[in-house]
C-alpha cells in the first residue's frame, strides 16, 4: 500500500473515522475486483515474477498482463524492480500477501473455501 494510506488504515489509534478509512480503501479494493488482476496478485503472493512469467502462468497475453498490472501498481499493491531487460513484480508487502491467500481459500468455488465456510 502507499505509505500515506498505510498508517491511516492500519493504525487502530488513528483518528480516522470508519467512513474515511472506507473512502481511502475503496480504490484499492476496486483494483482488486477484476478477476484478471486478482489472478495476477495471487501469482505474486507466491513470490516475485517477471512479466514473462506472469504471462506464461496466467495464460494472458503480455499486453493484457501489463494492462492489469498498471492499476495494481498505481494503487501501491505491487512494486516493480527493473532487472536487466525485464521488470520483476512483487507484492507491496507480506502483510498483503497473507490476506490475499486467505481470501482465495475462502472462495466458494475452491474446495478449501467450500470446506471452510460455504458448505450448505
Amino acid at each position: 500500500m502507499r505509505r500515506d494510506l498505510d498508517v491511516r488504515l492500519l493504525d487502530p489509534e488513528a483518528s480516522t473515522s470508519a467512513a474515511d478509512r472506507a473512502r481511502l480503501l475503496a480504490p484499492q479494493l476496486k483494483a482488486l475486483s477484476d478477476p484478471n488482476r486478482l489472478h495476477l496478485l495471487l501469482l505474486l503472493a507466491e513470490g516475485p515474477r517477471s512479466v514473462r512469467e506472469l504471462t506464461e502462468l496466467s495464460g494472458m497475453g503480455q499486453t493484457l498482463v501489463s494492462h492489469h498490472l498498471a492499476p495494481l501498481r498505481e494503487q501501491g499493491l505491487v512494486t516493480v524492480t527493473p532487472q536487466g531487460r525485464s521488470n520483476v513484480y512483487s507484492m507491496c508487502c507480506e502483510a498483503l500477501a497473507g490476506p490475499v491467500r486467505l481470501l482465495a481459500t475462502l472462495a466458494a468455488l475452491t474446495p478449501e473455501g467450500a470446506e471452510a465456510c460455504c458448505a450448505p
